[in-house]
């Protein structure tokens, strides 16, 4: 085990060097520097001695975090000792604290990111193909590899999947798992709508700056949700994921309107679609939202909240190596 990760964590940190994949010994062996971040608790929780056995198998170096951040010190830790591989093996929000933790070590020119979706929802792992976790490491050890747009907020947040804001927790907790099985991520959006009657729309005015179109798009009214896309889109039906390769952010924007209309599951279909005075989408180099109230709005980055009463957003184009599986699309249009 590199001396680095000696006592990081104690008897939760193991290493599989001895122990290697038929298939990776004959690409011709296991480099000594990949490391995966587990979070042990995400999603239903029984998966933890699944991705450590086959993390041995890969010859990853496996480090547990046990607290709210710990995912970002261990990617910085990652980055810092010159890893080729980190992975995270988690829900967005682990995702996005190793991210976080390899930009903090200025490591994204050198090291290639994977996931191991072990979350509830695990859209962004969707989007870059990876199906489940045996997949996962399908992916991790044979798949290709592609260099994809970090999302940058004010300054010092990022996120790869999505940003949103208007979303509240109580919205989030009263998603049931049978909404989920039909709707998917979806099912979030849906609870969230459903809240509205004591959801306090969000006065906002937006700008968004793009250079494939020589008109700046601005929209301002009182919004029941903003939605962000980085690797995410949030269509009615269909594939979410969004070209994460362009530089552009995809914001949609949910009108306030009569509580009734957002009753039934079809009512939300139809919002979604493209024919709507409800809903506004943008698409952006650059974002830039102004809160008109004076108690700022909770934002939420791949899961990692935050407030603010203005907030710019862009993207650093195509500056993470990421591993994908046959169903990613550079251009999923």
């Amino acid at each position: 085990m590199p001396e680095i990760w000696e006592g990081l964590a104690g008897d939760e940190v193991g290493t599989g060097d001895e122990v290697v994949a038929d298939e990776v010994v004959a690409d011709g062996g296991v480099p000594d520097d990949r490391v995966l971040v587990l979070n042990p608790v995400s999603g239903d929780g029984d998966h933890r001695e699944r991705v450590r056995k086959l993390a041995d198998e890969a010859g990853f170096t496996v480090l547990e975090t046990h607290s709210a951040g710990e995912a970002v010190t261990f990617g910085r830790l990652a980055g810092e000792a010159g890893a080729d591989v980190v992975a995270a093996a988690g829900g967005d929000g682990t995702i996005n604290e190793v991210v976080r933790g390899l930009d903090a070590a200025d490591a994204f020119e050198d090291v290639t990111f994977g996931v191991v979706p072990t979350g509830t929802g695990n859209n962004f792992a969707g989007n870059l193909g990876t199906e489940d976790i045996r997949h996962a490491f399908e992916v991790l050890m044979r798949g290709e590899r592609r260099r994809i747009d970090v999302a940058t907020a004010g300054d010092d947040e990022l996120f790869v999947n999505s940003c949103i804001a208007g979303l509240t927790a109580e919205a989030s907790a009263s998603t049931s798992p049978e909404m989920k099985d039909r709707l998917g991520m979806l099912a979030y959006v849906v609870s969230g709508l459903r809240a509205v009657r004591e959801f306090d729309a969000l006065p906002l005015s937006v700008e968004a700056e793009c250079p494939t179109d020589a008109d700046e798009k601005s929209w301002s009214g009182e919004a029941v949700m903003v939605l962000v896309g980085n690797a995410r889109r949030f269509p009615a039906e269909g594939r979410s994921q969004a070209n994460c390769e362009d530089g552009l952010l995809e914001a949609t924007i949910i009108e306030r309107m009569p509580s009734t209309n957002l009753l039934e599951e079809a009512a939300l279909h139809r919002l979604f679609g493209d024919e709507t005075e409800h809903v506004t989408r943008l698409l952006a180099s650059e974002l830039h939202i102004d809160v008109r109230r004076d108690e700022p709005v909770g934002f939420s980055f791949d899961g990692e909240t935050g407030e603010y009463d203005a907030l710019a957003m862009g993207t650093r184009q195509q500056v993470l190596e990421v591993c994908v599986g046959d169903d990613y699309e550079p251009n999923p249009e």
